[in-house]
């Protein structure tokens, strides 16, 4: 276990050292970032050095570092995943978060492993065998309810038991429609795998909708587009059904979007935990020190194609963004006025200001989205109040449908982007100062908040004060700065029998000496996270059949899953085996329920009832076609295709074949 039962863990993405060290100042409890290789965003790896640095600066603060080692490997890649995780569990790393399986049947190092969001995790069955198999925690798939969660938790047995794994869920960031690790479109498309970190997003695409017959449902809709996950109302829900990592998406985010989002749920939980305080159930932090901020953390501010909570408080028909997979941002106003290179607008607040450099955008008749980055921005005049002229970067010919009238949107602040850019936080660990009489001279105890303690001795003879007020003061601002330190001084105690003179260098060097000591005991006394020990013998897998949605795509996999128990494995979608049409993706987003044509929703509604039906319809995207099928009894959405001949011709540098038929039983 990771996490004892009262701690909450905010976990928060990096796709550099830079940017994870960043997110430990903003107050994250970890960091999950890609190592050197294997993770799956196949542009987001690290060299160890950048890795160690970032683990050193994350361990001061008790903050843990997790390693996406997280696509589905090939049989001539394991060697290579074997030496990288011992390269990062050599420096410093506290887990692996995984999806293959065979990484289980290799000699890893005795590093805790974690569940990716890839393992799809949708059932208290497969929580449950995850963590029999020796997972330590396990992101749930995105799309439970708070219902869904709290089954799951309760499934995983008591919260002390040895063993116990940790719940991890998303809160913040992108949504992927399918249930993570169940989409090969884009590997049918275009021979790019997501599974292997290298997904083409098909699902921001526009499509066309057509039904059986032919008739259009929808044109040039982002229909599989979803709005941006935020569950910053649900926290406490959450909590309350199990979650106790709190995870935001973003590997791929720039430095101000890890900045913003993690201060922001840094808030949100620190508020919770303060009221658990209170109410006499409390709850901790997992990782050490309180965080201030510069700014006002504002998730509006950050790219997102709006927000939802996704299915978490139930099934809600406004989760899609399918006019527009890009940031429509904030309203500010609207157009007043077009010239030859400039627009004016009239801002619906007064207070509002324009920069040079800022992003505007705005709906054409077609709703798309069409930005306008701006070169300039002036007043309109001295008099004028709210009404600004901004001259655009691009020519003015090139805006379509841009006209008086036009409600204008705001997707870059370059005032907010400027104050992210420089330092925004501040982390500190509680501190307890003590300054003693010796025999021969002073002794300094440090003592934090994690009970851990420094001391210094400095052989001063005790030299009486002229002024003993002005001394005191003198001794205590003297011993309290720790403002270059990751410390900060909640008491200083004087256990002196008067205030003493001593000189500031010998209080500088006490300090500093006792200082070192507190980092020192720190540092010996971070404890790595353990490996759970799976059970045996070995549990059995909730089926006996596993299909390509297994991603089964090395020999060490399929030994795991045979071991415990399954008895026909067919080979990844990886594996060019699937020929045919097949479910390129499982969704529980569902297009018919979001245009209103679910039979459900016409239950009962009088002269609709039983006149709409649960019939395909049809996904065009230039020369590509999808159809999708709808599975009513547990609410999904297969998209159906089958892979492109070009693809299915490139050769597999490491082919794999399992059971293409069910063994007979032996007596």
């Amino acid at each position: 276990m990771s996490l004892l039962p009262h701690q909450i863990e905010l976990l928060s993405p990096a796709r550099d050292a830079a940017i994870g060290i960043e997110a430990v100042n903003h107050g994250a409890d970890a960091v999950y970032i890609g190592g050197p290789a294997f993770g799956a965003r196949a542009g987001a790896g690290n060299d160890i050095r950048d890795l160690e640095r970032l683990i050193a600066h994350a361990h001061r603060f008790n903050s843990r570092i997790f390693i996406t080692l997280n696509t589905i490997l090939r049989d001539d890649e394991l060697e290579a995943a074997r030496q990288m995780a011992w390269q990062v569990y050599n420096a410093g790393a506290d887990a692996l978060i995984i999806q293959d399986m065979g990484l289980l049947e290799i000699d890893l190092p005795p590093i805790q492993l974690h569940a990716s969001t890839q393992t799809d995790i949708r059932t208290p069955e497969k929580a449950r065998f995850l963590q029999d198999a020796g997972l330590s925690q396990l992101v749930l798939a995105r799309e439970l309810t708070v219902q869904q969660i709290a089954a799951v938790h309760q499934a995983l047995g008591p919260v002390d038991a040895p063993g116990r794994a940790n719940i991890e869920f998303f809160i913040h960031g992108a949504l992927c429609v399918a249930y993570s690790g169940q989409c090969n479109i884009s590997h049918a498309q275009t021979g790019r795998s997501a599974n292997r970190g290298d997904c083409s997003q098909a699902c921001r695409l526009p499509y066309q909708v057509t039904d059986a017959q032919g008739r259009f449902i929808a044109h040039d809709k982002h229909v599989l587009s979803m709005k941006d996950n935020n569950q910053s109302d649900n926290l406490r829900a959450l909590i309350d059904a199990g979650v106790r990592s709190f995870k935001i998406e973003g590997r791929y985010k720039d430095m101000g979007y890890v900045k913003n989002i993690t201060a922001h749920y840094r808030t949100l939980i620190d508020e919770i935990l303060e009221e658990r305080e209170a109410s006499g159930h409390p709850l901790a932090r997992s990782s050490s020190g309180r965080t201030r901020f510069t700014f006002t953390p504002d998730p509006l501010q950050n790219f997102n194609r709006e927000f939802t909570d996704y299915f978490v408080t139930g099934r809600k028909d406004d989760i899609g963004a399918f006019d527009s997979p890009k940031n429509p941002g904030q309203a500010i106003g609207w157009v007043t006025k077009l010239g030859p290179d400039f627009v004016e607008l009239e801002v619906s607040d007064p207070a509002t200001v324009l920069h040079n450099g800022d992003g505007l955008c705005y709906y054409d008749l077609h709703k798309e989205l069409i930005g306008m980055a701006i070169n300039r921005a002036e007043p309109v005049s001295a008099r004028s109040v709210g009404q600004w002229r901004v001259y655009p970067k691009d020519p003015m010919e090139g805006f379509k449908d841009l006209r008086k009238g036009t409600e204008v949107n705001r997707n870059r602040d370059m005032d907010w982007v400027r104050t992210l850019e420089k330092k925004s936080s501040d982390r500190r660990i509680g501190l307890w100062v003590q300054l003693a009489e010796a025999p021969d001279g002073l002794a300094l105890t440090l003592t934090d908040e994690d009970g851990y303690t420094g001391s210094a001795r400095v052989a001063h003879a005790h030299q009486s004060a002229t002024d003993t007020a002005k001394a005191e003061a003198s001794l205590r601002e003297q011993i309290g700065r720790f403002g270059a330190s990751i410390f900060a001084v909640n008491d200083i105690a004087l256990q002196l029998s008067q205030p003493w003179f001593v000189p500031a260098s010998a209080l500088n060097s006490l300090r500093r000496e006792a200082l070192e000591q507190l980092e020192a005991a720190r540092a010996k006394g971070f404890v790595r996270l353990p490996r759970a020990t799976p059970v045996e013998p070995p549990a059995p897998y909730p089926d006996d059949t596993l299909s390509f949605l297994g991603n089964v795509f090395n020999h060490k996999a399929h030994d795991f899953y045979v071991r415990h128990g399954v008895r026909v494995i067919d080979a990844a979608y990886e594996a060019h085996e699937e020929e045919g049409e097949v479910s390129l993706m499982i969704t529980k987003h569902c297009v018919r329920f979001s245009m209103s044509l679910c039979p459900k929703q016409a239950k009962g509604v009088t002269g609709v009832q039983g006149t709409i039906k649960a019939e395909p319809l049809i996904l065009i995207n230039g020369k590509e076609k999808l159809t999708l099928r709808f599975d009513c009894k547990p609410c999904e959405m297969h998209v159906v295709g089958r892979m492109k001949r070009h693809v299915l011709q490139q050769t597999s540098e490491s082919p794999v074949k399992f059971y293409t038929t069910r063994p007979q039983r032996t007596a």
